[in-house]
This record gives C-alpha cells, structure tokens and sequence, in this order.
C-alpha cells in the first residue's frame, strides 16, 4: 500500500506540471525552428526544456506568459518582465522578459571573455516558444486540454520541412543602437499575433492547424535570424 507520504509527493508533483504552463513546442519543433534561422548550434535549441526537468518551476516561468488579463502586449511590456527572469513566485509567467535577459547573459558573458553559449540556446528556445499561441493566453481548462496536442501539431515532420518554415519568413531589423528596443518591439508583435491565434483557437473550440503551425513558427525563427545577426560576433 502507498504511504500517506509517497500520496502527498505525488499529488505535489501533480500540481507542479500543471499549474502553469508547463508545456513548449515539442523538440524536433524547437530545433526546427533554430536550424530554419541559421543557428549553428541548433542542436542545443531543446536544451531549456531539458532543464525544466531539474531546475523546476525556476526554469518553468521562463517559457510562457499566461497574460490572464488578454491585454496587448507592448515594448514596454516585454521589458518590465526582464527582472523577473527565472522568479519561480511569478506564476504568469514573463517569456517576454525571459528572451531580453537571457540575451543580456549572453552578451555580458561573452564581454568577459567567458563562455557564454547556453544563454544563447535559452534566448533561442524562448524565441521558439514566443510563437506558440497557447504559451501567451490563460492557462485555462481550454489550454490544458489542447496544450499537448498544439505543441506537437507539426512535430513529426517539422525537421524534413525547414524550408517550409524559411518560406514563410519576413525580414526583420533590429538596430545596433536601438537593438533591445527594436527586440522588445518586435517581441510585442510576435506575442500578440500569437495570442489572438490562441483567442480565435478557443473561440472556435479548436486546434491549430499545420499551415498555423508553420506561419507561427516562421516569425520566431525570422526574429532568430535578425537576433543572432546582432549579437554573434
């Protein structure tokens, strides 16, 4: 018979997978994704999910942003969340804020000579992430139900369909001076277009489509692109 104890562990680990979004494209979609954006390490683009499975929910809040208020997400928006990177008490969750800081790592690292490669596949993971239209609305009984699902919508054969994803790409500008701010901005963009994806998905009682999947995944991996042009030496 299982213990009053063993009961309670498991119950908490329970709640810990599903209070929040804990879920992100599946693997293959991430390295997709990075490899459609010219990452050259697009073989660590799984990494941070790797890393949910230890670091917990210090990791977990870094891969959506609940918004539970459905509001627009602006620039401004994007960088208020940048201090609450890997805050495990920020249940909302800041994905947003999560891809400035994590570039900010990279690049601090690098400007003290350090190796500074894993905070680069975290800023690409999130980037990944960012597109995903059920990791920037509610994580409400339609999200938990659909979440798996969507995030594997085109998993399978999403690594033989790179140029599927380079198709759909759109040029993106970030400026040497006005880099964070130009990120920020177009951070907002993607996240928005996301999230009335997801608000059209719950409307019409539905999942994403594969042509959705693809669009979705084309503007992380163009903002990717634009990111890494700017901070790789």
């Amino acid at each position: 018979m299982m213990s009053r104890h063993c009961t309670a562990a498991i119950l908490v680990s329970c709640l810990a997978l599903t209070t929040g979004s804990a879920l992100a494209w599946h693997d293959e979609t991430h390295l997709a994704v990075a490899k459609a954006a010219g990452y050259q390490k697009w073989y660590n683009a799984a990494g941070a999910d790797i890393a949910k499975e230890k670091a917990g929910s210090v990791e977990r809040k870094n891969h959506y942003c609940n918004n539970n208020r459905g509001v627009e997400v602006t620039a401004a928006m994007v960088l208020e969340q940048v201090p609450r990177y890997n805050d495990p008490k920020d249940d909302e969750g800041h994905l947003y804020g999560a891809i400035v800081a994590a570039i900010r790592a990279y690049e601090q690292r690098a400007l003290e000579g350090k190796y500074a490669e894993y905070h680069l596949a975290y800023a690409v993971h999130y980037l990944g992430d960012l597109s995903q239209p059920l990791h920037n609305t509610p994580f409400d009984e339609f999200n938990r139900t659909r979440h798996e699902k969507n995030d594997g919508v085109v998993d399978r054969a999403v690594l033989q369909n790179v140029s599927r994803i380079q198709r759909l790409m759109r040029p993106v500008v970030l400026g040497r001076e006005s880099f964070e701010q130009d990120l920020a901005r177009e951070i907002a963009w993607i996240a928005n277009d996301a999230r009335k994806l997801g608000e059209r998905m719950r409307k019409e009682n539905r999942d994403m489509t594969p042509d959705e999947a693809y669009g979705q995944l084309a503007r992380s991996a163009a903002l990717l692109e634009a990111v890494l042009d700017r901070v790789q030496p």
